[in-house]
């Protein structure tokens, strides 16, 4: 029997499938799980301009230790409490950390994380622009069995963003059922994570029994941040909250009581000059103090 064979058949079947393999190049991929969770604490989600999302790997995770951060004690042991739920297979909250810059936000959940990692608790940094794929990081560690935080930091929205929807929904809206080894742990200087404009106070309707009732672009900016089931604000330091951060940061890096003492002119001149008496500040003068005094 022979076989009859069409050149031009053959060659549209070529261009198809060359043009099939091109079109899966561009294509977005599915995420996919890490080879081996144990190559670290933390990870990073990135998508690449190719489309390919991963988590990677946080090669070097900042030593921070709770004993470390000070003047935040009623802070510290809110979230202490609730990862200590989280990590103990409890009910716990989605929480956000508000308030001044500087303050130890981000670095308290760090090292919430130093302090839990040996008990299997993980944590998954996502930028704002990748929020809109927390669904897909989600399923990708629910049947894992350590406890992820997923990490947001430094949030806010302008009036639009896709990712704020999106985060609304996750967090309570969704007709997915929350997952129990994940929660939301996000920062922002923002209370209520949107821009707030005067004009809008004048949306506020009065009843005739007195009641002030919020018109709907408040109630929507509130929406969001009342998801999340436990707020805890960071206020700024006095100057004596200021130089006991100082005072830790550099006794941390083997100073004397002696040398600390004679460092406080020089740090309160370093926190006028930055215009601000944050832990960050704090941190920053004590890393040039004792570089200046080891030269």
């Amino acid at each position: 029997m022979s076989v009859f064979t069409n050149p031009a058949l053959e060659r549209l079947i070529e261009r198809a499938e060359a043009l099939i393999s091109r079109i899966e190049q561009v294509l977005p991929l599915p995420l996919q799980e890490p080879k081996n969770w144990n190559e670290s604490i933390a990870w990073r989600y990135r998508r690449r301009s190719t489309g390919q999302a991963l988590l990677e790997p946080v090669r070097h995770v900042a030593p921070l230790g709770l004993n470390e951060l000070v003047e935040i004690e009623p802070q510290k042991e809110k979230i202490q409490r609730n990862t200590e739920q989280f990590v103990n297979g409890k009910p716990a909250n989605n929480v956000l950390l508000t308030g001044a810059r500087g303050t130890g936000k981000s670095s308290l959940i760090k090292a919430c994380l130093n302090a839990y990692a040996p008990r299997g608790l993980r944590l998954i940094e996502v930028d704002k622009s990748d929020l809109v794929d927390l669904p897909d990081i989600v399923e990708v560690v629910s049947a894992r069995p350590e406890k992820f935080i997923i990490f947001c930091d430094d949030l806010s929205f302008e009036d639009g963003e896709s990712s704020y929807k999106a985060l609304k929904s996750i967090l309570d809206g969704s007709v997915a059922a929350s997952t129990a080894n994940v929660l939301i742990y996000a920062t922002s200087n923002r209370r209520h994570l949107l821009p707030e404009f005067m004009k809008e106070n004048e949306s506020y309707t009065h009843t005739a029994d007195g009641e002030v009732h919020p018109g709907e672009a408040i109630e929507e900016k509130v929406s969001l941040s009342e998801r999340f089931g436990l707020w805890v604000s960071f206020y700024p330091f006095s100057q004596a909250e200021y130089l006991a951060i100082v005072g830790q940061w550099l006794r941390s890096q083997g100073l004397s009581e002696s040398a600390i003492e004679a460092s406080h002119p020089e740090a309160l001149v370093w926190a006028l000059e930055r215009g601000s008496r944050s832990g960050r500040v704090a941190y920053q003068f004590s890393r040039d103090f004792v570089g200046r005094q080891a030269a």
